[in-house]
């Protein structure tokens, strides 16, 4: 039955007008109250009337002298692990008895690996492990102190924040251990959810807000704390139960729901945006037989586009220091703290030396507020153009040409390739933002010539020619029929301001009841609205990705720029902005959220559990 179209979709949460986890994680938690001079939780420093914006009063950060470092000239994927024949193999269930988290049982187990309650065998899957540990002595630059950041670190100590290369119908098997220090004291907390944004994967693995762990304290949708906690990355096609897997299909699902740029954060509640901004963020990228990873790949179904060592990765945090160059962050203010200084990697104005050649650069906004328009300058300020291949975790239907900028909401990804051959030898380029931002409110326009926040020079000749492509055609994209549309359910989402803090319909994040329930193998049409007065949300949702139909402003439809014309799954809201989206719900049941991806927005409770039935 089709529903009202403006049907309210948090109904049978509980205790809709208080936050009800804990009391806010016990006023995010008190210990952290000696650190930061904390407003109440329920009010602002600055009311929603109010046009003084917040982190005007603060001063900012320390200067620093640009380009005195640089980054490394490749993004070298991480080692894998053997943990089939650790002594604590992976199993479907839980290993509480030896130290793993209670997390519910892996979904489909014996479908990827022959037995229920048989722990992965040798060459089953590709196995990883990953510490999420604190390092005392991180340099963001050379002017400023050493200081404290958390990282998640592989089994060689200079794997910090590493990238896992991984391909569809291979797999992952991710084990996190848990060794941040309990009695830590400043922004953020040692308990730790990882989610690996957006991929298909299973609910106990996707990184549920509540499924915090750590030896010490266990979330409130677990049932027992843990020093580590297995992950299952499936690596197949959304859509696996529709089109299964066969002699055609090996993968199984559909392969026009194939990801490309992923990445993997902290998800704890109520403590996004201090965990990530500690430094607890990476990427994970997805290859298929089109996207294959290798330029020089034969099969004929291959895009070919630059490939490792030309395949860069970049994440971009938005970071504030105070007078002692030491970072600073209020988890406790509901409109957080807007950084001034924007590191690339975990470096402030670096320097990338590259070949002359063409290069995939993956941007990551990984947050935790601020918004970009990314430009590629020459010194004297001259756009230099690129093809736009992938928005999201999706390569485009089609490449866009001659693109002069990038426009990136908190968790956004864009891909794009830039030939570099085209430029002497000796060439200096400039990535500068000119998106202009003066709060966590959002950007209020675009200004030249921007910041500077990453210089590019070419320095050499490539090891060898330049087979890469970048083909008009990336891949195809399945759209909903008129049939589909027609029978839809249209479920409406409005984004907003109460109480001080965050809302979605009225209501404030509730783990532990649903705000919507969707069955196995169904489909809605989801209206996002943002009625929040002065503030623009990135909208993510977990698990599926949708397809934006209609855009408006002000209840005026406006076009669906090109960018915006794949599968996404964050949908950037303006003020009094709104979109309406195709969303099918497939393969693996349980519970899921939808939030502002503007982390302090979700951590104040701009979050919605939804579960699917069956």
């Amino acid at each position: 039955m089709k529903s009202n179209e403006h049907e309210s979709s948090q109904g049978n949460a509980t205790d809709s007008d208080s936050p009800s986890n804990e009391s806010r994680r016990a006023f995010f938690k008190t210990t952290g109250a000696t650190i930061l001079a904390a407003p109440a939780i329920l009010t602002s420093r600055k009311s929603a009337a109010q046009e003084v914006m917040p982190d005007e009063s603060l001063p900012p950060s320390p200067p620093t002298r640009p380009w005195l470092r640089e980054l490394p000239e490749a993004i070298e994927p991480l080692e894998q692990t053997d943990l089939a024949n650790h002594v604590y193999p992976p199993n479907c269930d839980p290993n509480i008895q030896n130290g793993e988290c209670g997390r519910d049982s892996h979904q489909r187990w014996e479908e990827f690996f022959g037995v229920q309650d048989r722990p992965i065998q040798p060459g089953q899957a590709d196995t990883y492990d990953l510490r999420a540990t604190a390092i005392e002595d991180h340099e963001f630059h050379p002017d400023y102190a050493k200081q404290l950041v958390w990282h998640y670190v592989g089994e060689d100590e200079h794997d910090v924040n590493p990238t896992i290369h991984a391909r569809y119908g291979r797999p992952v098997i991710l084990r996190l251990h848990n060794e941040l220090p309990a009695n830590h004291s400043g922004f953020g907390t040692p308990e730790i959810s990882l989610h690996l944004h957006n991929l298909h994967t299973p609910s106990e693995s996707d990184g549920f807000p509540g499924d915090y762990f750590s030896p010490t304290k266990t979330g409130p949708t677990l049932t027992a704390l843990g020093h580590w906690k297995d992950h299952f990355y499936p690596n197949v096609y959304a859509g696996y139960d529709e089109f299964p897997k066969s002699a055609k299909n090996p993968v199984g699902g559909d392969y026009r729901e194939a990801l490309g740029t992923l990445w993997y954060h902290d998800h704890c509640l109520d403590f996004t945006a201090a965990n990530a901004t500690r430094g607890l963020a990476g990427f994970y990228l997805l290859y298929d037989e089109l996207d294959s990873g290798n330029e020089h790949d034969p099969n004929p179904k291959a895009l070919r586009l630059p490939s490792h060592k030309y395949d860069y990765t970049m994440a971009f945090q938005d970071k504030r220091f105070g007078a002692d160059t030491i970072q600073i962050h209020d988890q406790f203010d509901p409109e957080g703290t807007l950084g001034d200084k924007v590191t690339v990697n975990g470096i402030i104005e670096p320097v990338l030396k590259v070949a002359s050649r063409k290069y995939r650069l993956r941007l990551l906004n990984a947050g935790p507020s601020r918004f970009y328009q990314f430009h590629l300058v020459t010194p004297n300020n001259v756009q230099q153009p690129f093809t736009y291949i992938a928005n999201d975790g999706n390569l485009l239907p089609r490449s866009l040409l001659n693109r002069k900028n990038v426009r990136l909401g908190v968790a956004e990804r864009a891909d794009i390739v830039v030939d570099f051959s085209a430029y002497p030898l000796g060439t200096e380029l400039y990535l500068v933002n000119r998106a202009e931002q003066n709060s966590t409110r959002g950007p209020k326009g675009v200004k030249g010539p921007g910041m500077r926040v990453l210089k590019i020079i070419v320095d050499r000749e490539p090891d060898e020619p330049d087979v890469s492509q970048v083909p008009t055609k990336l891949r195809p994209i399945r759209r909903p029929t008129a049939a589909e549309l027609a029978a839809a359910p249209v479920r409406y989402w409005r984004f907003e301001r109460k109480n001080g803090m965050w809302a979605i319909n009225a209501k404030f994040m509730n783990v532990h009841s649903a705000g919507a329930n969707m069955g196995l193998g169904s489909f809605e049409i989801w209206e996002l609205d943002n009625r929040s007065g002065g503030w623009t949300h990135p909208v993510h949702i977990h698990f599926e990705e949708g397809l934006i139909l209609k855009r408006y402003v002000s209840d005026v439809e406006v076009p669906v720029p090109g960018y915006e014309k794949g599968r996404k799954d964050v949908y950037r809201l303006g003020h009094n902005e709104k979109v309406r989206l195709f969303m099918r719900f497939r393969d693996f049941p349980g519970k899921y959220v939808m939030h502002c991806h503007n982390m302090i927005h979700e951590d104040h409770a701009m979050m919605v559990r939804w579960d699917i039935l069956g």
